[in-house]
């Protein structure tokens, strides 16, 4: 995630730190627009790279070149995060963020799967190989806007929170009451918490269809639930969109004071002061 321009100005200066530090940090120059745009093609082509090893005839087949991929990558992204800990004043803070342990995770799988290869450890192999798939969360760390949908979902935590317990209520009481009804007539609902399995994949619509009621009561409640599923989809993406909404309106706004009203919150095109029309 870019820096804001008041950290720009504490790294101000010519030397080579400094200008790695610019490049990597901020998007004020062409160089380091392309330093974004360079590494989440990077990381794009990693993924993929990661998605064709476990297809077992791609990996087969290609088995060499697959392996360089992974382990160009691997350096690519090391010398990256050798350079953030490198020219960041807090190295502790940002080794300890977020995206410090994404980018740490990006590349600490290769290196042990080289150290345990042989080893026998084959399950624990195979866990590291995929946990190189978080390479995608570094994609993030390099779209400007990442922030304000973040930002939009840690407001929404608490009214999300609250839906999900009352979904999880929702679908333990209709599991129950399905267990009650089907139960003894219907081998799929021999128990509560096959039942509440049953609620779940209803109530969300995905209907896999391995389980179903037989009952004319059974069915009505499985009725009611599909309805309310089509409403319930509906809560938590209205609760992040106007959360999201709140964010892309704080960023818009502009913090310039009118000089003669001394009112903010302008638009960022705006020439005019919005209530008094002085010119800003």
């Amino acid at each position: 995630m870019k820096a804001d321009s008041e950290r720009a100005k504490a790294h101000e200066g010519n030397t080579l730190k400094e200008k790695i530090w610019r490049v990597i940090f901020l998007s004020d120059s062409g160089s380091s627009r392309w330093f974004d745009i360079t590494l989440l093609i990077l990381i794009a082509a990693s993924v993929l790279v990661v998605m064709l090893e476990s297809v077992e005839s791609v990996a087969a087949q290609h088995a060499r070149l697959l392996h360089g991929l992974e382990w160009g990558f691997t350096i690519l992204f090391t010398i990256e995060y050798a350079l953030r800990i490198w020219v960041v004043r807090q190295k502790k803070k940002y080794i300890f963020s977020f995206f410090g342990i994404v980018d740490l995770l990006s590349i600490l799988p290769t290196f042990i799967d080289f150290i345990l290869a042989g080893s026998g450890h084959f399950i624990i192999v195979r866990i590291l190989r995929m946990l190189r798939m978080f390479r995608i969360l570094k994609m993030a760390e390099h779209m400007g806007d990442a922030h304000v949908l973040i930002n939009a979902i840690k407001a929404s935590r608490p009214k999300i929170a609250v839906f999900i317990f009352s979904l999880m209520a929702i679908v333990c009481i209709e599991g129950t009451l399905m267990y009650i009804i089907e139960s003894g007539v219907n081998d799929g609902f021999n128990n509560i918490p096959q039942a509440v399995y049953w609620s779940i994949v209803t109530i969300t619509t995905v209907g896999y269809g391995d389980i179903a009621p037989v009952t004319i009561l059974g069915k009505m409640l499985a009725s009611v639930m599909m309805l309310t599923g089509f409403a319930i989809i509906a809560v938590p993406t209205g609760i992040v969109s106007a959360e999201l909404n709140r964010e892309v309106k704080k960023v818009s706004m502009d913090h310039r004071h009118c000089e003669g009203c001394g009112h903010d919150g302008h638009d960022t095109k705006a020439l005019h002061c919005k209530m008094c029309g002085h010119t800003l």
